[in-house]
């Protein structure tokens, strides 16, 4: 019975799948691997939410395509050399080594991930039966060399999730003594001695030295280190002292992203290197064996082809795999600590490595897709983590202030403080007399005031103690509420809360002040002399707060009362940072990391000064 023209245009998808459907898996799935291994690092800092998003289809895609692909071959009676193409999805389900987790969820499943491997490998041991072992077949070699590479780097990252897991970073540090690695050449200290700022190679190695602190802390792990008298005591304090603290956490950070979501954890082991030494090798072996063995006669010229571009493809990200893991500042670290010291004399004391290293990071930077460093240099003065009293109080204690309205001003809830502090702050800022002395300071006050409102609204789990979500909703309709009572002429919802939290303005932003104290002006006169408001529970001790900032500005000074709110807002960033949930921070350094993350581990670092002269004093 013959088809209709119809019936043959709604057959020609189905026949071109049918026929075309392994080849195009395969190259798509290659194409996914190349996207991860570029654009992977753009998680380091803050990128565009439609780039994520990419990034996180790619992610899942790069599993989902090649389970299909090697469930469809070991179905389908493919010819042996599309066959041969099995252990390349084995290959492309380990994934590049920039990364193995989207997020720290991914390392928790890393049992499932296990299960996963183990019956992808038997699916491309069933192919390998039923396609290209037979006698007859010249590709079995060349097939088993590139299963073993994909069976092994599919495993390495299974480990590389299990390895990354919190709780297994957790009991790892508590096994290991949390002794201070000499991950530095003498002449590092030498370059502080003469004054300089540290270059970006020796803060990298400071960061290694040091980078057992962030994991402890990352873990909420408490890390008692004993007196190292072989290298003269006080290390931790000598390796911080006068560095760039910024610069320093945030590399210590960018390791810790490593760690979380990268085969870093794995890759720089003696059987990691020793993977990424052979695998190019083998991958080049089942090339020439493909090249001298098959029959190329009896193929299809397009299978022949795309057979060549995924070896070319294998042998291009296995040889980068190699020269990323030997000039990775990783590699420095490990051979820092080995126990071979010829090996260590050989590739450090020679310069071998350093030249390595140069040429690696001379190629990174060609074709380098993202950036993370951030030029800004300083120290912040240690904020006492060893007192856990009621949170921000330091500050009014110091001054003899805790109590009365400033103790009310604190709020029964950590957020509930921040609401408070930031309308009072705001009120007494739009009232307050002009001191071009205080300029800076109050610069400072309005961007932490604003950024942690920011946190409050859009990232509430970076925040301890719980949510307030009701009592900051009830804040922001009555102050919406009086905003249109007062100046009818006010447009929309979205206008006004963005005057009023100011959440993507920068800290230069001039936009709508005029708007801004007139609307501190009018909760002040509405709420002078009220008590309580059961709709804004919170806005009359905000005016409470600002009238004894201001009277404090009257009795004692301009810079004092700019001083002591400036000084309460740092406060309440360090230990908004410091009580904070580690998973919570480990989270964020995937998109890019907070400010309060960064703070924190400084704050962990000079923790461990306090701790070396409590040492010294006793």
């Amino acid at each position: 019975m013959r088809t209709t023209e119809k019936e043959q245009w709604l057959l020609r998808p189905r026949e071109l799948w049918n026929n075309w459907s392994i080849q195009f898996l395969v190259l798509f799935s290659l194409k996914i691997q190349m996207v991860l291994f570029l654009f992977a690092g753009i998680r380091r800092r803050r990128a565009h939410g439609l780039s994520r998003s990419l990034l996180w289809l790619a992610y899942q895609l790069a599993d989902y395509t090649p389970t299909y692909a090697l469930g469809h071959l070991s179905l389908s009676g493919a010819h042996p050399m599309v066959a041969l193409w099995a252990p390349f999805f084995l290959l492309h389900l380990g994934g590049p080594d920039n990364i193995t987790a989207y997020s720290l969820e991914d390392n928790k499943l890393w049992k499932r991930h296990l299960l996963n491997a183990m019956l992808q490998v038997l699916g491309a041991l069933y192919v390998l039966y039923e396609h290209v072992a037979s006698k007859e077949n010249s590709l079995w070699l060349a097939y088993i060399l590139m299963l073993l590479v994909g069976a092994v780097k599919y495993g390495e990252k299974t480990r590389a999730l299990m390895c990354s897991n919190l709780d297994t970073i957790r009991h790892s540090v508590r096994k290991q003594p949390p002794a201070m690695h000499g991950h530095f050449h003498p002449q590092d200290f030498q370059v502080f001695k003469g004054g300089r700022e540290l270059d970006e190679e020796s803060l990298v190695r400071r960061a290694h030295s040091l980078f057992h602190i962030c994991k402890h802390a990352i873990v909420h792990d408490e890390m008692v280190e004993e007196d190292d008298d072989s290298r003269g005591g006080d290390t931790t304090t000598r390796m911080l002292v006068g560095v760039g603290l910024w610069n320093l956490t945030e590399t210590e950070l960018s390791l810790m992203y490593d760690v979380l979501y990268t085969k870093a954890a794995v890759i720089h082991t003696l059987f990691g290197y020793l993977v990424r030494l052979v695998s190019p090798l083998a991958v080049l072996a089942s090339l020439l064996l493909f090249r001298l063995t098959s029959n190329k006669d009896i193929h299809s010229e397009a299978d022949v082809v795309i057979t060549y571009v995924l070896y070319a493809g294998a042998l291009f990200m296995e040889t980068t795999s190699l020269l990323n893991a030997l000039g990775s500042s990783w590699t420095f670290a490990f051979l820092s600590t080995t126990r071979w010291s010829w090996l260590r004399f050989a590739a450090l004391c020679s310069g071998r490595w350093d030249r390595l290293r140069g040429f690696v990071v001379y190629l990174h930077n060609l074709v380098r897709v993202d950036r993370v460093y951030t030029e800004w240099y300083g120290a912040i003065d240690s904020p006492g983590i060893g007192s856990r009293s009621k949170w921000v109080e330091e500050p009014l204690v110091r001054n003899g202030l805790f109590q009365g309205i400033l103790k009310d001003s604190l709020g029964a809830e950590f957020q509930e403080c921040i609401i408070i502090w930031h309308i009072g702050t705001d009120i007494f800022l739009a009232k307050r007399e002009r001191n071009e002395e205080t300029s800076l300071d109050v610069e400072a006050i309005k961007m932490i005031s604003n950024y942690m409102m920011f946190l409050l609204v859009e990232q509430p789990d970076m925040l301890p103690g719980f949510s307030r979500d009701l009592l900051y909703q009830r804040t922001c309709e009555k102050l919406i509420k009086t905003r249109r009572l007062t100046y009818p002429r006010y447009e929309t919802l979205c206008a006004e809360l963005k005057n009023l939290f100011r959440l993507y303005d920068d800290p230069g932003s001039k936009s709508r002040v005029t708007d801004r104290v007139e609307l501190a002006e009018t909760i002040y006169n509405e709420y002078e002399s009220k008590a309580f408001s059961y709709d804004a529970p919170r806005l009359p001790h905000a005016v409470k707060l600002a009238k004894e900032l201001l009277r404090m500005e009257k009795n004692c000074g301009a810079a004092h009362a700019v001083k002591l709110v400036l000084d309460e807002w740092t406060y309440i960033l360090v230990y908004a940072g410091n009580k904070c949930s580690r998973k919570a921070h480990a989270e964020k350094l995937n998109s890019g990391g907070e400010l309060i993350t960064i703070l924190w581990l400084m704050a962990e670092n000079l923790y461990q000064i306090y701790l070396e002269r409590r040492r010294r004093e006793q």
